[in-house]
């Protein structure tokens, strides 16, 4: 999908992009506050605290994998802007248009998107 910024798919994966941003920043704010309004009472018991420790491990969670998606988010329309959007990352082939209507943040397509969590390829999305 290259250099077609404005084009009314490239408009249109825009849009859908921008809303998924919008959407992650405020989740991530809403676990962040979540985070810090959990503190330790001294006075629970055991029982509580290991509920409390797992609402805590939960809301850890929630707020890395939000940020790691933000960042896909956010790599994507980089990639919009710069009109490779819709290219594998790894190959430079076009990703399928049925992955990207599902995934529009998807850096990779099926392919080397396999690749990588078979551990045959590395993540260079991750490891930057």
């Amino acid at each position: 999908m290259t250099r077609q910024s404005s084009s009314p798919k490239s408009r249109r994966f825009e849009e859908r992009l921008r809303h998924q941003q919008e959407q992650l920043e405020r989740s991530i704010l809403t676990v962040a506050k979540q985070g810090r309004q959990t503190v330790a009472e001294e006075t629970l018991d055991v029982a509580d605290q290991a509920v409390f420790s797992y609402q805590k491990e939960m809301i850890f969670t929630q707020g890395t994998e939000g940020h790691s998606q933000l960042s896909l988010v956010r790599l994507a329309l980089e990639r919009l802007n710069e009109g490779t959007f819709g290219e594998c990352m790894q190959c430079g082939r076009p990703i399928g248009e049925k992955r990207l209507e599902a995934l529009p943040w998807t850096p990779y397509c099926i392919d080397c998107q396999e690749k990588v969590e078979n551990g045959e390829l590395e993540d260079m999305v991750r490891a930057a």
